[in-house]
């Protein structure tokens, strides 16, 4: 048989849960007879039901809120073990259980929403720092590429005063300036 089941419980840091599961067992074929005479035709609410609610009780108890949520299956299979311990001298075996719902009270569920929140805005934070860290490496690695290419150029320059002149005409755009003190001309040798 297949039930699904609902009940409160209190996790190890004291949160009330809202517990929707589901169980699947099975009575023993051999003391189906048994367990009618003994526990008559609500056999199920009598055995079944109170120790999947202890079980579930007992294993939430151990679970902080958070870790409950983040190791539900593995709540789960603790739950069945538990339920089948507890069952291990009646006729009844559980099969199969799971955990279908777990709720907390609003102010909690929002409190975990915004610490999720928080985090996420810390690692954006941590990233956005991270890129600018990265960006002054690069400049800095510009700036000193430039610098050791105006050292290099200085000393070609400082090497070959031929050098300045032929720089000199590199960057002249043609054009004498409009006035000029003294009548000299640049960058032109006018020889007798």
């Amino acid at each position: 048989q297949k039930r699904d089941y609902a009940t409160s419980a209190y996790t190890k840091d004291i949160q009330p849960a809202d517990v929707k599961m589901s169980l699947s067992f099975n009575l023993r074929a051999e003391s189906v007879v048994f367990t009618y005479k003994n526990y008559g035709l609500d056999w199920e609410e009598k055995i079944v039901i109170p120790n999947l609610h202890q079980a579930l009780k007992d294993e939430i108890g151990k679970q902080n809120a958070v870790e409950l949520v983040a190791n539900r299956e593995e709540v789960a299979n603790k739950i069945l073990l538990a339920v089948n311990k507890a069952l291990e001298d009646l006729p009844i075996r559980a099969t199969s259980f799971q955990l279908l719902d777990i709720s907390f009270s609003d102010v909690f569920e929002k409190a975990i929403e915004s610490k999720v929140v928080a985090v996420q805005k810390a690692q954006e934070a941590e990233n956005v720092t991270k890129q600018i860290q990265e960006e002054a490496k690069q400049k800095v690695i510009s700036a000193e590429a430039e610098a050791r290419s105006m050292t290099i150029r200085a000393q070609a320059l400082s090497q070959n005063r031929a050098l300045v002149s032929y720089e000199a005409v590199q960057k002249w755009d043609g054009k004498l300036p409009v006035y000029s003190l003294g009548g000299s001309v640049p960058f032109i040798n006018i020889k007798d």
